[in-house]
């Protein structure tokens, strides 16, 4: 396990990102991101997502290029089912056996384990189960089955930041435009929630759950 500062500011923080779905990553911790970024001056992003196919790998690549930009180091995106991943589950297991052999990360993003989507559960709980000795932050995503949890970590966002991050969602996710959950009011209200619940000078924030952290 590290801690919540795990580099001196001069080295290299590597960020793992895991996304079930070409959008959940920039839904998820969009705006953390941005200020990840913004905040050190040295980092790399891997972007891994699971189901990014067709039209949807196109839009899996543009939001990577918004959200991390030059920073990204590496992107892989697989063809595992859209819903069905529960039940491939040895073939995903496979694929993070894999994602080992690369640099190990100083922080992970991921998944809620709560979520109530069943392939962003998997992917949470693999992420667990093979970066045994790293800090995961697992981020919520707001739907339909309204399994909000209470989060336990909180990074505050400038409004450049999340006025960023709603722009790049709807640059990089055209197909999802005519969903009635994709909607700005539905992510601005979630940050400001947590801004409130962390309060954040700008009044907004992204929420996270995390079990095990230790500093020091």
């Amino acid at each position: 396990m590290i801690g919540l500062i795990p580099k001196p500011p001069g080295e290299t923080l590597r960020v793992l990102c895991f996304g079930a779905h070409s959008d959940d990553i920039e839904i998820g911790c969009g705006g953390t991101i941005l200020y990840l970024r913004e905040s050190w001056p040295n980092i790399e992003f891997q972007w891994v997502v699971f189901n990014a196919v067709d039209f949807r790998e196109d839009e899996a690549r543009r939001a990577a290029s918004l959200f991390a930009g030059s920073t990204l180091r590496e992107m892989t995106l697989k063809s595992f089912p859209d819903g069905f991943m529960p039940y491939v589950g040895g073939e995903v297991k496979t694929a993070f056996e894999q994602l080992k052999q690369s640099p190990s990360p100083d922080l992970i993003l991921c998944p809620w384990s709560d979520d109530a989507h069943q392939d962003h559960r998997l992917i949470s709980e693999l992420t667990r189960n093979t970066f045994r000795n790293h800090l995961i932050l697992e981020y919520e995503i707001p739907k339909y089955d309204g399994d909000m949890g209470r989060p336990n970590v909180f990074v505050h966002l400038k409004p450049g930041q999340y006025r960023q991050k709603i722009d790049n969602l709807f640059d990089a996710f055209p197909s999802q435009h005519s969903k009635a959950w994709f909607d700005e009011s539905t992510f601005m209200s979630l940050m400001r929630l947590r801004g409130v619940e962390c309060n954040a000078p700008s009044g907004y924030a992204e929420g996270f759950h995390c079990r095990k952290l230790v500093l020091g």
